[in-house]
């Protein structure tokens, strides 16, 4: 299905020149606005989507399921790319639609591996899809702090002002200006996807504690402007839906797979951005801290011991067997040359 455009996008008004402009640029202006349509009209539509997250989350596996791919998933490098591309209908047949899709291997030690995405793409077609694993709930809260801190960092550092205030706006518009909680909410500047995988595990936790989780994501994802959807590969509806998901971003379609709100904590969440609210959820207007100490109130939370690196190759969440075997050898090759070195420098200094 085609990408929308608003009528805002598409419309050009004589009001936006300055009155002082003579006839012949207003004639400029309007025959470069022209251009401008038409190229957003036969040119290529170019989106992004940021896969990043708990690492084991199922990240690869999504996106090899969008790409139709059947191969055996391998653990993912620091960063990695892939597109797609989708032609037009009969009647646009010159129609180009290019997605862009990046994968984030870990969180750990990637604070400038999260700004590649974000400085090689269009801020204005950028979505993200932040992934938790709920198999593994003491990591869960770390992961998504981490994961939307560093998104934050990096997205302010690369917008002025003004900018950031149009991005401000969208964020209102996707929730919803009249939505009786919008005053009490902090919105995320980008369009965020809350993928909880491995849902084939969680279904068999205590009653009790995916109450306390799903009231908990629920109102980070409503808190935030997010929408929530839980996902596992060996659900092929759970599957279907996150596929549609990407789709939905990455293509621009109208129609939103996720309709309205799934909240019963017995069975998979799906919560469309702005469709909650805080009388659904059951607690009181909230803030990300305060969401936090309920969490961990009930779930603690275990911290990897922080590793420094003097070399990041060595990173153990970036491993790549052929590039660290050519670089062992590279580092033996090295290392029988200094020794080479040292002993033609000692027996230089016994002729002298």
């Amino acid at each position: 299905m085609l990408p929308s455009f608003s009528t805002e996008t598409n419309s050009f008004t004589t009001n936006s020149i300055p009155k002082s402009d003579t006839i012949q640029n207003i004639a400029i202006k309007i025959i470069e606005e022209q251009i401008r349509l038409l190229k957003l009209e036969n040119g290529p539509k170019e989106r992004t989507i940021f896969f990043l997250g708990s690492k084991g989350a199922g990240k690869t596996t999504a996106i090899n399921k969008f790409f139709d791919r059947d191969e055996q998933t391998r653990p993912t490098l620091a960063l990695e790319y892939s597109y797609a591309r989708k032609g037009g209908t009969k009647s646009r047949a010159n129609e180009k639609h290019i997605l862009n899709i990046w994968e984030l291997g870990c969180l750990e030690n990637s604070n400038q591996l999260m700004d590649v995405p974000m400085r090689s793409h269009d801020l204005e077609n950028f979505s993200v899809f932040l992934m938790l694993d709920l198999s593994h709930l003491n990591r869960i809260w770390i992961d998504l702090d981490n994961a939307l801190m560093n998104l934050k960092r990096a997205h302010k550092s690369l917008v002025d002002k003004e900018e950031y205030e149009k991005f401000r706006e969208k964020s209102l518009d996707r929730v919803g200006k009249d939505h009786v909680d919008i005053n009490s909410l902090d919105l995320f500047p980008l369009p965020i996807v809350i993928v909880c995988g491995k849902y084939d595990i969680f279904m068999d936790f205590d009653p009790e504690i995916k109450k306390h989780v799903c009231r908990c994501l629920r109102s980070v994802a409503h808190y935030i402007g997010a929408s929530l959807i839980f996902y596992s590969q060996k659900n092929p509806k759970l599957t279907k839906l996150l596929r549609d998901t990407v789709s939905h971003h990455g293509f621009g379609s109208p129609s939103n797979p996720i309709r309205g709100a799934q909240i019963d904590y017995n069975g998979p969440l799906a919560v469309s951005v702005g469709a909650d609210s805080w009388e659904k959820i059951g607690v009181p207007p909230s803030s990300i801290e305060r969401i936090e100490t309920e969490f961990t109130s009930e779930i603690k939370q275990v911290k990897k011991e922080a590793v420094i690196l003097q070399d990041p190759s060595k990173d153990p969440g970036f491993k790549e067997s052929v590039i660290d075997e050519l670089r062992q050898q590279k580092d033996d090759e090295l290392q029988m040359l200094l020794r080479d070195s040292e002993i033609r420098g000692k027996f230089e200094k016994i002729l002298n």
